[in-house]
């Protein structure tokens, strides 16, 4: 018996040591594989050797800028192209990044954005990631401020009471009212409500449309020569990030600019017949397609999100037509459909809707397609 229990204990102390050294060696294994398989990328994180050495993962903030970018890396080995938002995401007013985002970026070398605020969670990406190389794809680009649609018009319908007292589109008030217009914005509320160009008609209307990317209008990328340039700057940093592959980047950068080319000349063409004219915009990205053209876009109602039109901006729209002699409106049609369709039933008008290019499918040629689309509507438009 006593053997016995001594057998027993010996082989149960076997068995201690046999697993011992089994959970020791599972332990430097992993190890191993940590210390040879792991290797930092741009953003602090790490993964996969083999992946870091043959693979550039770039991640773009929004679609303009997916599909500049894809136009650049077409075709270049061991380049993988990510999203950051829906196709269909449009504009990235109030984004809010999710967890899977987040991981996503963990995963990149490079982040190609916008810039010039659109991206307002750019914050919260640079905490999180201090190393990740971004690319400001608007940076060598002269932005216009979010002025420009109107600053130098008489109806400046986005911006504070001061610039309201320069012009006098009162639909409603009287002709007292008018003379009495004196700029003092520190009157009583008497004189506030009887301001001209009361765009204020509502709190609601205001607080709609506040898309704050700080003082510059950030939609570059509607701006054809603009976006040329954007384009260059992405190939170039690409080209720094990924020296090997360079070459084959600006020659895919100039391809798609000598497209881009075709764009700008089809423009100069017809500028005979849009320059100097006052038109009227539902989309603040639509300044840029005015300065294009050397259009006045005189009037600005930013319609890029679903909200109510108050009855004062419709006043203020048919006002503005009237006043400046607008015969041209820009709109979208996702948003501006319904404002477009009752200025069309109460004046002559033309309302055409072109494409922000904002949202569509993952085809590298849809910028081309929709800018080309969006000349052939502005051109009908000023011939009929």
């Amino acid at each position: 018996m006593k053997n016995k229990c001594k057998f027993v204990g010996i082989m149960f102390l076997c068995i201690l040591i046999v697993c011992t050294l089994a959970v020791m060696a599972y332990e430097y294994t992993a190890g191993m594989k940590g210390a040879a398989g792991g290797a930092s990328n741009a953003s602090g994180n790490t993964k996969n050797t083999d992946e870091a050495d043959d693979m550039l993962t770039v991640v773009t903030s929004f679609y303009p800028m997916y599909i500049a970018a894809l136009n650049i890396v077409d075709g270049v080995e061991g380049v993988r192209l990510e999203n950051l938002s829906e196709p269909q995401t449009g504009c990235l007013h109030d984004f809010q990044l999710t967890p899977e985002d987040m991981k996503l970026l963990s995963t990149a070398d490079v982040f190609v954005i916008n810039g010039g605020g659109i991206e307002s969670f750019m914050s919260d990406v640079a905490k999180a990631y201090p190393k990740l190389d971004v690319v400001e794809a608007c940076e060598d680009v002269a932005l216009l401020s979010e002025d420009d649609a109107d600053s130098d018009h008489d109806h400046d319908h986005d911006a504070d009471t001061e610039s309201d007292s320069d012009h006098d589109h009162d639909h409603d008030a009287d002709a007292e009212s008018d003379s009495d217009h004196d700029h003092d914005h520190d009157a009583d509320a008497e004189s506030d409500s009887d301001h001209d160009h009361d765009h204020d008609a509502d709190a609601e209307s205001d607080s709609a449309h506040d898309h704050d990317h700080g003082d510059e209008n950030a939609h570059a990328w509607m701006s054809v020569p603009r976006y040329r340039t954007m384009v260059q700057t992405i190939a170039s940093r690409l080209a720094e990030k990924d020296a090997k592959h360079a070459d084959e980047y600006y020659a895919n950068a100039k391809a798609y600019d000598a497209k881009l080319a075709v764009l700008e000349e089809k423009i100069n063409s017809i500028k005979s017949l849009t320059n100097g004219q006052n038109i009227i915009i539902f989309h603040e990205a639509y300044a840029y397609v005015a300065d294009d053209f050397s259009m006045n876009a005189c009037y600005l109602l930013d319609l890029d999100e679903e909200r109510s039109v108050s009855a004062g901006e419709i006043k203020q729209v048919i006002g503005a037509i009237k006043d400046d002699g607008v015969s041209v409106i820009l709109a979208e049609e996702l948003y501006g459909k319904s404002m477009g369709d009752t200025v069309s039933r109460e004046t002559d008008v033309h309302v055409i809707y072109i494409d922000p290019l904002n949202r569509g499918e993952y085809d590298k040629d849809s910028y081309l397609d929709g800018m080309e689309h969006n000349i052939e509507l502005i051109k009908e438009a000023f011939t009929k």
